[in-house]
């Protein structure tokens, strides 16, 4: 049975090498002419931004939430988050990220990102051209991430390529033109609750529990006092 699967194994392969002999040759004149990419081909990241309905004004998506960095497995995104002003919020959350870098001689393009972000912030792109002569250049920050037609290193961006499936991945998402595209309900009626430290200090750093909390966990800890259970 084992020469009998094997050969057919080898007329199968046989078979298929010989559909393809017949078939004229496909030659492509890059970096001239460059082959589509897929829809969901994994190429550089992309920050993307939503249109807040009340305002109307374009904020982050990205809530700072280091899941994306927590998921890379080789560790190469870096995440610094502060809160966000009350009156000029950055993002729909209640933090936004200061500090966004990816480092593309760590980045394997697995998409774990992409797959862990709870908001679709980050995505990844159809941008396959990354040769460049300097390391630095390999460090992508917030801007060059948001921006990178402005920011990015020239040799790394090309327009035919980057504005590839805009369609199915816009940069900013307007949940009139998109609703299904949208953040999520918690995410879009959130708003700040109040200036916190972290907002002047020149690092984020935790914060202490808000008053409301606090009030909340001392009366929770009262009544079971009062009954007799230990409070959790």
């Amino acid at each position: 049975m084992r020469v009998v699967s094997g050969t057919v194994a080898i007329v199968k392969g046989m078979l298929t090498t010989l559909r393809h002999i017949a078939r004229p040759a496909e030659t492509v004149d890059y970096p001239e002419v460059k082959r589509p990419v897929a829809a969901r081909f994994k190429g550089r990241h992309r920050l993307h931004k939503i249109v807040d309905q009340q305002s109307g004004t374009e904020l982050e998506r990205c809530i700072a939430c280091s899941l994306c960095a927590a998921a890379c497995p080789s560790g190469a995104i870096y995440v610094e988050a502060a809160d966000n002003d009350p009156k000029k919020p950055v993002s729909p959350g209640e933090r936004f990220a200061v500090h966004y870098e990816i480092n593309y001689l760590r980045c394997i393009f697995c998409g774990f990102c992409e797959e862990a972000c709870p908001v679709d912030a980050i995505k990844l792109g159809p941008e396959y051209e990354l040769a460049d002569r300097e390391r630095q250049a390999f460090v992508y920050t917030k801007d060059m991430l948001l921006q990178p037609e402005r920011f990015a290193p020239a040799p790394q961006y090309h327009a035919d390529v980057d504005n590839l499936h805009r369609d199915r991945k816009p940069v900013v998402y307007d949940s009139k033109l998109a609703p299904n595209a949208d953040l999520d309900r918690v995410y879009l009626t959130h708003r700040p609750l109040g200036s916190t430290a972290a907002q002047g200090a020149e690092h984020s750093s935790a914060r202490a529990p808000r008053s409301v909390s606090a009030k909340h966990n001392a009366a929770v800890a009262a009544e079971h006092a009062a009954r007799g259970r230990p409070a959790k």
